[in-house]
């Protein structure tokens, strides 16, 4: 295990100084909506946090942590702070591969073909598009976390957002329940799912959904992709740790412990895997978790994209 306060004063020296935990450029890391047409006016901003372009990224820092946890390398990890982030952030977008960011793109890219195809009156922007901060506040450092979220929630309430939607369950919940808290801002939010509107009968499959922590227990909209998927002729076939009593994948603590969440991940996946289907994910801190393991797993708005 790493030193808890060592990797929770490190995430934050990255975020105060790039608005990243990784420190990667956001030049770097968000990319998606190039080449791809989304009006820069509507009712609603959509709002990826980041998240889902952090994936590859996650999966890289994650491979190092594990080869390193419980070693003398360890113990050096305080000392990465000191290094220039352009170098260190620069160097992992390198060593991070193109297939992988190519991947995470074009989830967000389906995300906006699925909102198009419902009628949903939206814009992106990619300069009010920034990461919530959401780690800080999972690892304790709730000074930090407000710094930041409040500098993000200024960024969007001078440009006049109102509205936003968002992809992931981390920054739906920063946005919804801990910006108007800590920030002092609030907005309308809406997770990308409660807005789909597509029908199908062509479906005719299963799956098991596996219901991320925050939006089984904290949010409560379990119901909403499965009767979205509903819709598209599409049954969900749930495990006994669903809904508000879903179990964690493991993901969270990956940053202290890669052995605790491997444990963690492991006992998930066998749940998930008791019901014989392909697994959806609603996360991408989930879905690259269980990626890990060799699963039949996608992401939600794959599966959902297949019926546009």
């Amino acid at each position: 295990m790493y030193d808890p306060k060592e990797m929770i004063d490190l995430i934050a020296d990255n975020v105060k100084k790039t608005k990243s935990p990784f420190g990667i450029p956001k030049f770097m890391a968000n990319t998606w909506w190039k080449n791809t047409t989304v009006d820069r006016d509507g009712d609603a901003l959509l709002f990826t946090g980041l998240m889902y372009q952090f994936m590859p990224y996650i999966d890289k820092t994650t491979h190092y942590l594990e080869l390193y946890e419980d070693t003398d390398w360890a113990n050096y990890l305080p000392y990465t702070k000191y290094i220039p982030k352009v170098l260190t952030g620069v160097g992992l977008a390198l060593l991070t591969s193109g297939k992988e960011k190519r991947a995470s793109n074009k989830i967000l890219k389906n995300i906006v073909r699925i909102l198009k195809k419902s009628n949903v009156d939206f814009c992106y922007k990619p300069e009010l598009d920034d990461y919530s901060g959401i780690l800080l506040y999972d690892l304790g450092d709730q000074d930090g976390f407000v710094q930041h979220a409040k500098f993000v929630a200024a960024n969007l309430k001078k440009a006049g957002i109102k509205k936003i939607i968002t992809v992931d369950p981390h920054t739906t919940y920063a946005l919804k329940v801990l910006y108007p808290k800590y920030a002092g801002v609030s907005f309308e939010v809406k997770a990308y799912f409660e807005l789909v509107n597509i029908t199908s009968n062509n479906g005719s499959r299963r799956v098991t959904l596996h219901d991320p922590c925050i939006y089984g227990r904290y949010l409560a909209l379990s119901d909403v992709p499965q009767n979205v998927l509903g819709k598209l002729d599409i049954e969900c076939v749930s495990v006994r740790n669903s809904r508000e009593f879903t179990n964690c994948c493991g993901g969270p603590a990956e940053s202290i412990s890669p052995k605790l969440s491997k444990e963690v991940l492991d006992r998930r996946v066998q749940e998930l895997q008791s019901t014989g289907l392909p697994i959806i994910a609603m996360c991408p801190i989930c879905l690259g978790n269980i990626r890990k393991t060799g699963a039949n797993v996608e992401d939600l708005s794959t599966l959902i994209g297949r019926y546009i």
